[in-house]
């Protein structure tokens, strides 16, 4: 239904960087994408024929960072004319665009999680969103309740849950420079072995510190200049 607003809210969460939200798409290759790339939110507006809209042929608005973290994050489009506002935790990024804008030719169907096949685009990485969906609401009309009262407006494609079965990862924050977390060690065992993942915007700081007990050494490993390090010392 070409309606004279579009709003469409929902919340994820994730820990796949890369994935397709949201997609709707036209006879003449218009088409709106929201995709997750690379932990970033971009919504993709496409004129689809550039002879016939030579100016504004595509948008691309960019928002958030490090989205792929297990937590929940909430997204919100509102299309009214040729003005969209785009927002995501709360930052809103509004565009206004020239007047063919208001004019896209988009069929009535709507895919949240992935794209149809076939799909008329073909500049898309195709990849199917992993993780979590809530509160999908399209002008108001609430799709996961829809979806899962097995209504005739909406088809299930794929392995789909109506539960979140995401694993739950705990992160920790150091939030000063003085924050640490200690690990006794064995006594008299020399063999170390040690995994985490992290992410900080500082180019400098001590992540892992230990002692060799027999050899009466240690190590650390550290961020230098962006750049992850190793030192082994021996006495």
């Amino acid at each position: 239904i070409n309606a004279l607003k579009d709003v469409i809210s929902l919340k994820f969460k994730t820990m796949q960087s890369d994935g397709i939200l949201l997609h709707r798409e036209g006879q003449n290759g218009d088409h709106i994408t929201l995709e997750l790339t690379k932990g970033k939110l971009s919504l993709l507006i496409n004129l689809g024929d550039t002879k016939t809209h030579p100016s504004n042929a595509q948008i691309n608005i960019t928002l958030g960072s490090l989205l792929d973290d297990q937590h929940w994050h909430s997204v919100l489009i509102e299309h009214f004319n040729n003005q969209v506002n785009f927002t995501v935790d709360k930052h809103t990024q509004h565009f206004h665009a020239k007047g063919e804008f208001s004019y896209l030719d988009l069929d009535y169907e709507l895919s949240f999680g992935g794209i149809p096949v076939p799909a008329k685009s073909g500049t898309l990485s195709h990849r199917n969103f992993h993780g979590c969906f809530e509160n999908i609401y399209y002008n108001g009309v609430n799709i996961i309740d829809l979806a899962r009262r097995h209504k005739s407006q909406i088809y299930i494609v794929g392995n789909v849950s109506f539960s979140c079965l995401e694993p739950q990862v705990v992160p920790v924050t150091f939030l000063s420079s003085s924050s640490y977390l200690a690990l006794p060690g064995i006594s008299g065992q020399d063999d170390v072995f040690v995994s985490f993942q992290f992410r900080t915007w500082n180019k400098e700081g001590l992540l892992l510190s230990g002692k060799l007990h027999q050899s009466s050494g240690g190590f650390l490993l550290y961020l230098s200049d962006g750049r992850v390090k190793i030192n082994l010392h021996k006495t």
